[in-house]
């Protein structure tokens, strides 16, 4: 049977990710991390932080498509500088994005139960050190709140 996504799918990610630790959560449709297509749910709650990263893989570009709430979109230079914001929403005039590997950036989400359809390549691979910003908080870091808070302000 063909896996639909509808608003229950999108309603139990989203308490899902309310109810995480880290503010949220991912659906996968992919069968194994090991897989060679990841397309998945993230839902995200506002305060979860995700660090700015890269993927240098060039199979690993990264699409993204709001289908619930708003993300914001936080593209960097190699030095941490702020390249540009972009507010990404559901019905709205910017939908998604696609991310090119080598690409600083981040997401935040802008509204509460927000999620997003993401994909990429496979397999699954932790970030490498080159691939993380040395120029920002790491989770759980004590400044990423307030690294976050100022990212986060930029959309207001």
């Amino acid at each position: 049977m063909i896996p639909l996504i509808d608003t229950r799918l999108l309603d139990e990610v989203s308490a899902e990710a309310k109810a995480a630790p880290r503010g949220r959560k991912n659906r996968n449709f992919h069968p194994a991390n090991e897989f060679p297509a990841h397309r998945l749910l993230n839902a995200v709650q506002p305060g979860s932080y995700i660090a700015p990263h890269r993927h240098n893989d060039p199979n690993k570009d990264e699409t993204m498509v709001v289908l619930r709430g708003a993300l914001g979109l936080v593209e960097f230079d190699v030095a941490g500088n702020v390249l540009r914001c972009t507010a990404l929403q559901a019905g709205g005039e910017v939908l998604g994005c696609d991310i090119p590997h080598g690409t600083f950036h981040t997401v935040l989400a802008l509204a509460p139960d927000t999620v997003f359809l993401e994909a990429k390549a496979g397999p699954y691979a932790a970030l490498a050190d080159s691939e993380k910003a040395t120029w920002a908080p790491q989770e759980g870091d004590a400044g990423a709140a307030a690294y976050l808070a100022a990212l986060r302000a930029r959309f207001d």
